[in-house]
Order: C-alpha cells, then structure tokens, then sequence
C-alpha cells in the first residue's frame, strides 16, 4: 500500500490539486514513524512510509496546515477520521483546504508495548501477516501481532472511515468492540481502591503535556493551564491533588468529544493509561443520554443540549453508590 500513497500523493502535487502532502516519516529510529509534510516529489520517494508502525493520528495537524496557502492532501485511517469529523464540528478545519484520501488500517503495531516484554536493543521491526520480528543487537525476536498491539488497536471500535475524499484500499466495518471492558473492572471496585487505583497511576505524571498536546479534542489556541492568571499553570505537582487535577480537568474539557482515539496514553512517557479516563465518560454518556460516537456524524453532543429528561446529579450518584 505503501507504495500506492506514494504514487498518489506525486499525482495530487503534479496536477496542482494540493500543494503538500501530510503523512508519516521515520524519526530517530528505523521503527519510529512520526507525522510529515511533503512538499515535493523527492520529498515523498525518499521519506513518506506506511507501515505497521505508523500509528499516529494525523487529524489535529490539519488545525494548523488547513490554514497555510494551498490546499493539503492528509492520509487518514479510520479511527483518524473521527477525530477530524469532530474538529469539523467544532469549527477547526478549513474543509475546502483539506483532499482526504483514507488508508485501511490492519491493526498497528506498537514499540512500547514491545519493549514492555524485556525485549531491548531493538534495531528494526518487521510486521508480516500476524507475526513480528524484532531483530536486535542480541538476536531476532518473534511475537505473535496481538501481543505488540496496544489496547486501542485490540480494542478497535471500526475499520470503517466516517469520511473520506477518495479511499486506498478496503473499506471495513464499524466492529463490536469489548473497549469498556476495563472500564466496568474499574467500576468494580469499591471507592478507595479506585482512588488507590487512579492516584498510584496519575503519581508517575510528570506534566510533560504529551497527552493534551497530541490530543485532537485539546485544540484550543491558548490552553488554561498556559495561562499564568490562572492558578494552575503548567507546572510540577506539589502535591497528589495538583497530580490529580491536570488530568481531571482535561477529562472534563473533552468529554462528549473525545472519539477515543487514544493517542493520549500512546504517547504518555509513563505508560499511564489516560485512556480509560476517557472511556469512563463516554460510558456514562451512552448510559444517562443514549448512544453517542463523537465523530461519527453530525449530531449534537449530548452534552452541547438540556433536556428536561437529563439525568439530575441524584441518579449519578446513586448509580455511583451501586456498582460499588
């Protein structure tokens, strides 16, 4: 497929339908792919890729290229395309300066949870069919691909892109997905061990702004915690509820649109699973307001309308008191 994109993206930039390309690139490591502009042809032969790795969700760097001269030409797989429907919604993308072309995805591959298995000196990574090798400076490792996925990609809730310009490869399915799964444990537990569960989690945040920065429903210009005028300005946590809050109140901006794409614990340098913060808010959408996918058409947010039908606070909390 890869080599399809190419040809395609040089056709686009030739014909003068866009002026640049954004796709993904290797970084630092032959296995680490992260996001590209391609302005020219040479540019695309010698350094766009797609591969097993490349896993990163191109639809908030759009926010950015949508508003350069010139039209621009993004590959989207199909989780990426919620993201992008969403930031349509909520006014962030110039629509008639964006050519969509979507990528089928077969599932990703992902270096950390590699590296989570022991498995060290990684020098390069090859995916074929449902089997991985990892050759090393100690030898060649093998993994079945279900054990280098992570959770997002076990958990995929479609194979089916919700828009698209034109489309290379194989259109798939939206899938039953078994992505609350986690969720319910969690809710399982009696309140002190979710707060012992959440509090050992979020102590290992080091403010690094990974998660808010990569987070397509983060898109505001000017972020509260940038403000000084603010009282939580970006900084180290003085305490475990300073630890707590950053997150907190992220969850709470996004909710009801995040499309749960998961690129906030994808590049979390800590591996917490903010995900499932997440999760855990679209769960309870679904639950109190009906079936709601953010992204996934142009419907209101359930949380963007009243209704005398709302739940009230009493319900929340009775629920809370019951699945203890």
């Amino acid at each position: 497929m890869q080599e399809i994109m190419k040809s395609r993206a040089k056709e686009l930039l030739a014909d003068g339908t866009v002026a640049r390309v954004l796709g993904w690139k290797k970084g630092e490591f032959d296995y680490d792919c992260t996001p590209g502009v391609f302005a020219s042809e040479k540019e695309i032969d010698e350094k766009l890729i797609y591969n097993s790795l490349c896993q990163s969700n191109l639809s908030k760097y759009l926010i950015e290229e949508s508003r350069k001269e010139g039209k621009v030409a993004v590959f989207l797989k199909p989780c990426d395309t919620y993201s992008f429907n969403q930031l349509l919604k909520e006014h962030r993308l110039h629509r008639d300066h964006i050519y969509v072309i979507g990528v089928a995805c077969e599932d990703k591959i992902d270096i950390d949870t590699i590296k989570a298995k022991g498995i060290e000196g990684i020098l390069t990574i090859s995916c074929e069919n449902e089997e991985v090798k990892i050759q090393t400076l100690y030898g060649e490792e093998v993994l079945a691909k279900k054990e280098a996925m992570n959770d997002r990609c076990l958990t995929c809730k479609s194979k089916k892109h919700m828009v698209y310009d034109e489309l290379i490869g194989e259109e798939g399915e939206v899938l039953d997905s078994n992505r609350f799964d986690m969720v319910e444990k969690i809710e399982r537990m009696t309140s002190e061990e979710r707060f012992a569960f959440w509090q050992g989690e979020l102590s290992r945040c080091i403010r690094c702004n990974a998660c808010r920065n990569v987070c397509p429903a983060c898109s505001c210009e000017t972020c509260v915690f940038d403000n000084p005028e603010s009282g939580v300005e970006n900084k180290a946590a003085a305490n475990s509820f300073e630890e707590n809050m950053f997150h907190i109140i992220r969850a709470f901006h996004v909710a009801g649109r995040c499309t749960d794409c998961g690129e906030c614990s994808r590049v979390c340098p800590q591996n917490i699973p903010l995900h499932l913060i997440n999760r855990k808010i679209i769960k309870d959408i679904n639950e109190f307001y009906g079936e709601y996918q953010a992204g996934a058409d142009e419907m209101l947010p359930p949380l963007n309308e009243f209704k005398k039908s709302d739940v009230e606070p009493d319900v929340v909390y009775m629920r809370g008191d019951e699945s203890k």
